[in-house]
């Protein structure tokens, strides 16, 4: 493109202050234009584009047994989403959320397995605690290379993941393969004290929902009122200041890192304890990469991630309603999740920055 054509071109201009309403009103408006493009989609693809929105954001709060699976599977996207958007907004990216939650649900299942026969009020929450413990050492991994060879953590996290899936094909093809399961690659099922009690009567939603509530609230408290959120806050927005006012950038990659694997491997541990009751290989459900969406539609703020964890919860369970009722493949929900990000963050940029157009236009010399 020559010179003059640029010229004419606009820039983006950073706002001195990004407007409080347009902030609040981003993520909706990324939820309208989602919608539409994929309105367009779905029209392209022969489906009745109204029965296919009925199906994926009506159904599920209309009817209480589906609603009662949104609020269960908020609950692991709360955990996860809350653990990235600290790393995030300190410029951690921790992209491999979904092999530290598959080290989460191997590190918890590690006890029923081991001990089937146990039994007593400690193994659940042992459990919990184990999980979350392997989540962070699989997290640590990250961190370690990251301080250690100044490695990418977006290249390293993800690729950990893969060896994370890999690991849990090897454990449920060879050593805990349950030997009465009929050649599936499944444990053992798990006994009845190693499962999370339930917290709605005649629905699945168990006490693992109000562990997510908690630390959503831990998570607001660290990051607004404790002097180390601060750090990482600061070392996000401004490194230079950051490191000139004596913050450790390792010390914020490694709690970033921990803080997130955390978070994910609790995530796991809850979905073995809790509604599967065993260790699968489906459990690699594809949480820690859509928590990355629930993280930013969140707006990375641990009230923002609440809202927004429901709606992506509600987006799971609607579209397995429009797989069957629609007939939509499952690849169409998952562009809806990447064009509902995708739309955030150009509304995003839009808060952030102006459009300034060239003041004089290029003429031609005479």
């Amino acid at each position: 493109m020559s010179a003059p054509a640029r010229a004419l071109l606009p820039s983006l201009v950073r706002r001195e202050r990004a407007s409080l309403a347009a902030t609040v009103l981003a993520p909706l408006a990324a939820l309208v234009v989602a919608i539409l493009l994929n309105l367009g989609l779905y029209v392209l693809m022969g489906r009745q584009a109204g029965a296919v929105m009925h199906a994926m954001l009506l159904e599920p709060f209309i009817s209480w047994s589906s609603f009662s699976e949104v609020l269960l599977k908020t609950g692991p996207l709360l955990f996860i989403a809350q653990g990235l958007a600290i790393g995030f907004r300190a410029k951690v990216f921790n992209i491999g959320a979904e092999g530290q939650f598959i080290l989460g649900a191997i590190f918890a299942s590690a006890i029923p397995i081991w001990y089937p026969q146990a039994t007593g009020a400690w193994i659940w929450p042992s459990m919990l605690l184990l999980g979350a413990i392997g989540g962070a050492l699989w997290a640590s991994v990250t961190a370690f290379w990251r301080i250690r060879l100044n490695a990418n953590e977006i290249l390293v996290s993800l690729m950990l993941s893969l060896v994370a899936a890999q690991f849990l094909y090897y454990l449920l093809l060879g050593p805990w393969k349950d030997p009465n399961g009929f050649n599936f690659p499944q444990s053992v099922m798990f006994q009845y004290d190693a499962m999370i009690p339930t917290l709605i009567p005649r629905t699945r939603v168990n006490v693992s929902l109000l562990l997510a509530v908690a630390l959503s609230i831990a998570a607001w408290i660290f990051m607004q009122k404790s002097f180390m959120g601060y750090k990482l806050h600061v070392g996000g927005l401004a490194p230079r200041a950051a490191g000139y006012a004596g913050f450790s950038e390792k010390r914020a990659i490694w709690l970033s890192l921990l803080i997130g694997g955390f978070a994910a491997g609790l995530a796991g541990a809850t979905e073995v304890a809790g509604p599967v009751g065993q260790l699968q290989r489906s459990i690699a459900t594809g949480y820690g990469y859509a928590a990355i969406i629930v993280a930013y539609l969140g707006g990375l703020h641990p009230i923002g991630i609440m809202v927004s964890s429901l709606f992506m919860a509600a987006l799971y369970i609607g579209g397995d309603n429009a797989m069957v009722s629609a007939n939509l493949p499952i690849a169409a929900v998952r562009v809806f999740q990447g064009s509902l990000l995708l739309a955030y963050l150009v509304a995003v940029a839009f808060v952030r920055y102006r459009l300034e157009w060239p003041h004089t236009a290029y003429r031609r010399p005479t």
